[in-house]
């Protein structure tokens, strides 16, 4: 009797498996290269999307945007794109009732410089203070003129009243013992000065910007 060749004998229960034909192979290997190309390419594209200004995006910029804006616009910066070049400090001084219709004005109060020492040395810092504080200064000083008059309708009045309820939630409602009647906020802007291998020069200008005592209510504390 012939037996058949036992590599050509199925195993009790199990089918033969017929060997995959060679272009079944050569497709698969080409979708994953296909794949991994495009994963690259992906990739390779947000990240010069993101990167600071360099070689291959001077030479490439049309491209990239052309790729990632329509589908991938991002509205967040991997790195910093301009970071700030002044220091920004922003202030405020208290005008407190002493009674009998007596008012007393405080001393500035630097709240940025409290908002640096609260972070300063911190091993996880919160910045949720500090950048509140400076996008309600930053609110209010792109809606109103110089001379404080609002320039974008409704928004002007809700950025003021903004910036308000900001500064009332640090400084609470009493100055030493005393209620708070009215605030004003002022900002001191310093340019930083470039490294001395850049060439540029060094201003030292320091500009101010005070804006009008505004009256506190209890309105204004509504909700803090």
């Amino acid at each position: 009797m012939e037996l058949p060749h036992p590599r050509t004998c199925p195993a009790d229960g199990a089918q033969a498996v017929s060997p995959r034909p060679p272009w079944a192979v050569g497709a698969l290997v080409a979708a994953g290269l296909l794949l991994t190309g495009a994963v690259v390419l992906h990739l390779g594209m947000v990240f010069f999307s993101l990167a600071p200004h360099n070689a291959v995006t001077a030479r490439h910029r049309a491209t990239v945007d052309a790729y990632v804006q329509p589908e991938f616009g991002q509205d967040w910066k991997l790195f910093a794109p301009n970071p700030l070049q002044r220091d920004e400090a922003v202030g405020v001084r208290l005008r407190t009732d002493a009674g009998a219709g007596d008012g007393e004005v405080s001393e500035w109060v630097n709240l940025t410089a409290e908002d640096i020492e609260a972070i300063t040395g911190n091993p996880a810092p919160s910045h949720v203070h500090q950048n509140m504080l400076r996008r309600a200064w930053d609110g209010y000083v792109n809606t109103h003129t110089l001379k404080d008059k609002p320039t974008r309708g409704a928004l002007g009045p809700l950025s003021e009243a903004y910036l308000k309820r900001v500064v009332l939630q640090r400084v609470g409602r009493e100055w030493q013992g005393r209620p708070i009647v009215a605030v004003q906020v002022g900002g001191r802007f310093t340019p930083v000065r470039p490294p001395s291998w850049s060439g540029e020069g060094s201003p030292d200008t320091t500009t101010y910007r005070l804006l009008p005592w505004w009256p506190v209510s209890d309105q204004d504390y509504r909700e803090l």
